[in-house]
């Protein structure tokens, strides 16, 4: 039974293709992890073409599956027993929402599509930064979260843009391709990944991205 408490878990949501959902969650079920119910008392929840499932893994994290019907599936493998496209949500809970959302658009070049004071999406390519209150009960489970210990690696194709980043937080470099750098506390790595071309981000259809 869960409680309301304060816990420190990392959160991740993994984008999985929209066609294999069923699948997915089936697996996940069969796997002996916690799945999580959500406020509508479903396991599985589906709003406007975007489908859900919460669960944790056997350090307490806090784990999504998440699939969204508007996404060219098609344009990345999905691998894995996950099928996992890519990781779509980071959990970032903060002091205050405002301050941590304005440092990543200024500073990483990051958008929303609207800003909120407890809860905002702040996106970049297929990265979606959740930023949430420390206040704020964690969804789907009515729990505070605190800030998790963990680094968070964004790659990009555009060396350009790293050496633009690198002007405005205090980083440092590793053979040029690779930036280390901290904003409140949370630790992050921008390298460069040439692998993965910038058309990409268009045609998976993702919103708020290019």
């Amino acid at each position: 039974q869960e409680t309301y408490e304060s816990i420190a878990p990392a959160h991740f949501a993994f984008q999985v293709p929209y066609s294999q959902f069923d699948k997915v969650v089936s697996f996940i079920q069969q796997s002996g992890l916690l799945v999580l119910r959500q406020e509508n008392g479903q396991y599985v929840d589906e709003t406007d073409g975007r489908r859900n499932l919460y669960f944790r893994d056997g350090d307490g994290h806090i784990l999504e599956v998440i699939a969204h019907d508007y996404i060219a599936e098609n344009e990345l493998q999905a691998v894995g027993a996950l099928k996992t496209m890519y990781l779509r949500e980071i959990g970032f809970p903060v002091d205050s929402v405002p301050v941590f959302r304005e440092l990543l658009k200024r500073s990483l070049e990051m958008k929303t599509e609207k800003d909120q004071e407890t809860f905002n999406f702040v996106i970049s390519g297929t990265a979606h930064a959740v930023v949430v209150s420390k206040r704020r009960p964690w969804i789907p489970i009515a729990m505070k979260a605190l800030p998790p210990k963990m680094k968070v690696t964004f790659g990009t194709p555009d060396i350009d843009f790293l050496n633009k980043i690198a002007k405005r937080v205090n980083s440092s470099w590793v053979d040029t391709k690779e930036l280390h750098f901290t904003i409140k506390n949370y630790k992050f790595c921008m390298k460069s990944t040439p692998e993965f071309k910038k058309s990409t981000i268009k045609r998976l259809n993702l919103s708020l991205s290019y």
